[in-house]
């Protein structure tokens, strides 16, 4: 009987209160939704991260009197240089590029993209190098520290290659980063709704519950099917939030992100990314409701 009671009143609460409520349910929703993005790209730029320091690399530049008494780096220093970073903690392969394939590597490279860099491109100005890419990323500052500086072994200067994985982050976390802030905004506005729809339902019902609490009803009793209607309303709000994740990845994600998918630049969100975060968006939205419509009553409803 007492839970058919409370039931009820959750019912009728939300009958009385259906324009406040439906608000309280889109905001939450568009909230929620904006916050399982942000989880998604956090979720994107984690596997980004190991496609991209799988495939980084570091490189190392023969100076030009090295490379030309020994072009094909078959002895001292540049042999040595070879056989040091072959033997470093960490690496996986080691590749010897000499002056003339650099240069054209490098007219290769230009050709289509930028004829005019190309035409200004001559055997001289790419110098030897070796690239060195990482078995263990997590070693890739100790190598790079290590030979960066060798001038006895003939190395003129050194490129690393997270500067540009960096800036690939930089917009991803950019992206995130907004993702939380709107989503941040919406949540004050969800929970000004949640607020302003528990004393509106609580005033509304003024009369039945002070009746009730003259027979001896206590007051979680009188108070829970307020406190249940913005847990409901939030539990909606959250499952649309996840149908329309699951839309998004279907709609934008597969078809905005395709090519770049399709040459492995960016992980695929799949189906269990919207799955996994979908628990969460129900947990955040009801403790959300729960928190703010306790207080609520706790503050504004006395009796």
């Amino acid at each position: 009987m007492r839970a058919h009671f409370i039931l009820n009143e959750v019912l009728n609460g939300f009958r009385r209160n259906v324009t406040m409520t439906v608000a309280m349910i889109i905001t939450t929703a568009i909230t929620l939704g904006m916050f399982g993005g942000g989880l998604l790209v956090i979720q994107m730029a984690d596997k980004s991260q190991k496609i991209f320091l799988d495939r980084v690399e570091m490189q190392f530049f023969i100076n030009d009197e090295v490379a030309k008494a020994d072009p094909n780096c078959q002895k001292a220093p540049c042999a040595t240089l070879r056989t040091e970073l072959d033997n470093a903690s960490g690496v996986g392969t080691v590749t010897f590029v000499n002056a003339e394939q650099a240069y054209q590597d490098a007219k290769q490279m230009f050709a289509e993209t930028s004829p005019e860099i190309a035409d200004q491109i001559s055997p001289d100005s790419i110098p030897a190098s070796f690239k060195v890419r990482m078995d263990d990323p997590s070693k890739f500052d100790e190598v790079y520290n290590s030979f960066a500086g060798r001038q006895d072994l003939g190395v003129e200067g050194a490129l690393d290659q997270r500067d540009l994985v960096k800036r690939i982050f930089a917009v991803l976390d950019g992206v995130r980063n907004a993702a939380f802030a709107v989503a941040a905004i919406l949540a004050v506005a969800a929970i000004l709704l949640i607020v302003n729809t528990v004393q509106i339902a609580a005033y509304t019902r003024r009369t039945e519950v002070s009746i009730m609490r003259l027979v001896g009803a206590t007051r979680w009793y009188t108070q829970l099917p307020f406190l249940l209607e913005a847990m409901l309303a939030a539990l909606i709000g959250s499952l649309l939030a996840i149908g329309g994740l699951f839309i998004a990845k279907a709609f934008f994600f597969d078809r905005a992100l395709a090519g770049l998918y399709g040459v492995n630049i960016v992980p695929r969100i799949t189906v269990g990314d919207v799955a996994y975060v979908s628990p969460w968006l129900v947990i955040g939205g009801v403790v959300l409701a729960a928190a703010t419509g306790y207080v609520t009553l706790r503050v504004y409803v006395r009796e």
